[in-house]
């Protein structure tokens, strides 16, 4: 998933940015507001962890702005403003959560995978497709060739993953932290494992093949030309 930071604070920006990647997560970084906006405007992003006081254009105006325009990503205002004034007014201007500094890593990172769990913005389409397999969102089904294919919670959450992102290479990181929730730990072959289960049910007994290993990269699902 891809994220947006617009931090002017150079070091606390670097350390965000390197944090959320070694969790999984694609992060672009800004450190001015207009830069910031520019970005939020013209690029796809899942999040944006958004200071309040940047020195050219305010996160307040950023944010307004961003939902005069239509833009429903979730923002996770993270300032030093503290007072709960400045909180009421950052979630009554369309903020999602509202977090002070100094703060701790580890409780920024559970609730920025809280916000994208939660769905803030979630696709119109009731149904995922690639090649001839579909995926039914709101009832948990995947069918392929008009066949039922019976998966588990999880297995499920992976080929949705997959298939949201059809055609880039996903890390095991990025797995790991989107369907687990958990850090990747590379002694573990958990996410082998299941990729090797999901083959056999959705792979294996049909042609084309979707599900590719991109060796020393991770993995990706994607159709032959004129079969998507």
């Amino acid at each position: 998933m891809k994220l947006l930071i617009v931090e002017d604070e150079i070091k606390t920006g670097e350390y965000l940015k390197q944090g959320l990647s070694e969790a999984g997560f694609i992060v672009d970084l800004c450190h001015n507001g207009l830069d910031g906006y520019h970005l939020a405007m013209t690029e796809p992003y899942e999040l944006i962890i958004l200071d309040v006081m940047l020195p050219d254009v305010d996160g307040w105006r950023i944010l307004t702005s961003l939902r005069d325009a239509g833009k429903k990503s979730p923002v996770l205002f993270l300032t030093a403003r503290d007072s709960i004034d400045d909180r009421v007014k950052g979630l009554e201007l369309g903020a999602d959560d509202y977090l002070v500094k100094p703060f701790v890593f580890a409780e920024l990172l559970a609730r920025v995978r809280t916000l994208l769990r939660r769905g803030v913005n979630p696709t119109n389409e009731p149904t995922l497709k690639i090649a001839d397999l579909e995926l039914d969102l709101a009832r948990h089904r995947a069918t392929r060739h008009g066949q039922r294919i019976h998966l588990t919670a999880k297995e499920f959450a992976l080929l949705e993953l997959l298939v949201r992102r059809q055609g880039e290479v996903l890390p095991r990181s990025l797995i790991a932290s989107q369907v687990w929730d958990m850090n990747f730990d590379s002694d573990t072959n958990v996410i082998d494992v299941a990729i090797r289960r999901l083959r056999a049910k959705i792979d294996d007994p049909f042609e084309p093949k979707l599900i590719h290993t991109v060796r020393g990269m991770g993995y990706m699902i994607d159709a032959p030309d004129g079969t998507s």
